[in-house]
């Protein structure tokens, strides 16, 4: 009798009720050669039973990487398989100006959240931001911080593996997330997904936020450009055909972040293409 995780083998889509899962958040799409190869080489160090997800964002982009690592990190237990770990990397090699030695580039981290979900993340930019707060430990990682341009195939996979095999002997200082993890952005666009929907750091409960009104219209824009008029409204269907919505999204959990959402359009071409980060001016 063949075993239902032998049957599956590494198929990244072949779920089970005692699924395992690995997340994988990078800055290179799984269409790309690049994360094929990185696929071979971590298929080699990752336990039978796990089952493993990609979830591309754009290239060097830590914010949204960070957005991504906590909307999948922090779910709730009942919609996420019961041992979960996040792997994300997008090393933009950002921390240091001047030439790189050895292809060097941020350090590798290692984490718990409050819920158990284990994290190994490029400690870049904004790439843990929207964890900093949940992480119940942090460590650094005992690995070659250089050696390869491409870090994710040759340095990093041997750590995952370790970390879904329950070993901790990479584990290098105890860090104190307060101290190494700045804190999110606040009022900028931090993830477009591929409706065009522009998902912001604004979120419920926010002081910005206290006296706009369901129903109300106001003004926003990007940095110096057009503002436009939009439906302050309590959901993104709560507006006609054509219309833009600022409103609680989808994202966030407990909290949720507000998104400009363009019924029918995508909000973030009605808004000229703004870039992630770009600053959320609301006008009232």
């Amino acid at each position: 009798m063949v075993s239902t995780s032998s049957a599956c083998g590494f198929l990244p889509y072949c779920y089970t009720s005692a699924m395992k899962l690995l997340h994988i958040i990078a800055d290179y799409s799984a269409g790309d050669l690049a994360f094929s190869e990185m696929i071979s080489a971590l298929a080699r160090h990752l336990p039978d039973d796990y089952r493993w997800h990609p979830t591309a964002v754009d290239s060097f982009n830590t914010i949204s990487t960070g957005f991504a690592v906590g909307q999948l990190g922090l779910q709730d237990e009942s919609l996420r398989a019961k041992d979960t770990v996040i792997y994300a990397n997008c090393a933009p090699r950002k921390d240091l100006k001047d030439k790189r030695h050895n292809n060097e580039g941020e350090g590798l981290l290692y984490g718990v959240l409050n819920n158990g979900v284990q994290i190994v993340i490029v400690n870049s930019g904004y790439s843990l931001s929207f964890v900093r707060d949940e992480i119940k430990e942090l460590w650094s990682v005992n690995v070659e911080r250089g050696g390869s341009q491409f870090r994710s195939r040759d340095v990093f996979p041997p750590v995952v593996g370790k970390v879904c095999h329950h070993q901790s002997d990479f584990r290098g200082a105890k860090l104190d997330p307060l101290q190494v993890i700045p804190e999110v952005p606040r009022g900028v666009v931090a993830y477009i997904d591929s409706f065009g929907n522009m998902k912001t750091t604004f979120r419920t409960g926010d002081p910005e936020l206290a006296d706009l009104k369901s129903g109300q219209r106001i003004g926003i824009h990007f940095d110096h450009g057009r503002s436009k008029s939009v439906f302050v409204a309590t959901e993104n269907f709560n507006v006609d055909e054509g219309d833009i919505a600022f409103a609680p999204g989808s994202s966030g959990h407990s909290r949720r972040y507000w998104e400009l959402f363009h019924r029918g359009g995508s909000a973030w071409e009605t808004f000229s293409k703004p870039v992630v980060g770009a600053q959320v001016v609301i006008e009232r």
